[in-house]
């Protein structure tokens, strides 16, 4: 019989559980463990390519005949095959995060040419000036939530219907060029997510019940840890804004909301790939079953 490695790990979850547990605080304590190792999996893309950006910052050598931009470029590239290799993404998950990498791609040419920020390094794998590694940046933040939406298990209560979704995500990202040119409307996009997905709660499995969150809540933290790893990344002069040309110093607070919209991008596209088969959207979590004991 060939090793299942869904299999094993529910078996070591359930000998963890009957030695560990034995009431609600240490069940509460449990779950809460649980629900680290799950989002720290999820991050998994996320994670390798910021210890990447931290370590060619500190370790990679001046006098390299590969510049250090190429090479975070060529690693990205061997760490999403390997993932799709071992199965740790599916294809389905890796075209969501493909078209988040072009998304994102095509406005960083435009921000960088407009002076919003620069990559301060050369390098040879760049378009219009813009190492090739950037959409990875992106890519990380899909990767994440098509990882996540799928480890945890969503469920939703009052999703909102993609159609408008779809309309809200369109005018994020066109507000993203044209508030260079005209008014800024981040302010009513920051109150159509509220109205959209205020109502909205997501249902996410760390063990084995389903525990509700409102959706609001949860894309709001999600966007508040990309801004701490956007921090890490510029401490690595992956990429510097104007203010940090004297010297490092955190990003602003500002850029929080910004990537909170981008990222809103970024749900509605795995979300639409999740709807397509009739995952996670408008069901009820009345009736969940877990699936521990068939180690599915």
């Amino acid at each position: 019989m060939s090793f299942q490695p869904k299999v094993f790990l529910h078996k070591q979850r359930a000998a963890l559980h009957s030695r560990f547990v034995s009431g609600w605080k240490s069940q509460a304590l449990f779950e809460f463990i649980t629900f680290g190792i799950k989002q720290a999996w999820a991050c998994l893309f996320g994670g390798l390519m910021l210890a990447l950006l931290l370590g060619t910052f500190l370790f990679y050598p001046a006098e390299a005949a590969l510049s250090r931009y190429d090479f975070i470029t060529l690693a990205a590239i061997a760490i999403q095959a390997l993932m799709l290799t071992l199965k740790l993404e599916s294809w389905e998950e890796a075209r969501v995060i493909f078209v988040f990498h072009i998304v994102g791609t095509v406005m960083e040419i435009f921000k960088v040419h407009m002076g919003s920020w620069l990559y301060p390094e050369a390098s040879i794998l760049n378009i219009a000036g813009v190492p090739l590694f950037s959409g990875f940046m992106y890519a990380c933040v899909g990767s994440y939530l098509a990882r996540v939406w799928r480890i945890f298990d969503f469920k939703f209560d009052r999703f909102p219907n993609l159609k408008w979704q779809g309309l809200l995500a369109v005018l994020i990202y066109m507000n993203f060029f044209t508030h260079h040119f005209g008014p800024d409307i981040r302010i009513a996009l920051f109150i159509g997510t509220a109205i959209l997905y205020g109502p909205a709660m997501v249902w996410f499995r760390a063990d084995e019940d389903h525990r509700p969150m409102p959706l609001l809540i949860g894309l709001v933290l999600v966007a508040l840890f990309i801004w701490f790893a956007e921090n890490l990344g510029t401490f690595a002069k992956a990429w510097t804004y104007p203010n940090q040309n004297a010297g490092w110093q955190m990003v602003s607070f500002a850029k929080l909301g910004s990537w909170y919209l981008l990222m809103i991008i970024s749900f509605v596209l795995v979300a639409a790939v999740q709807g397509a088969h009739g995952k996670g959207i408008d069901l009820s979590v009345t009736k969940v079953k877990t699936d521990f004991e068939k180690g599915e």
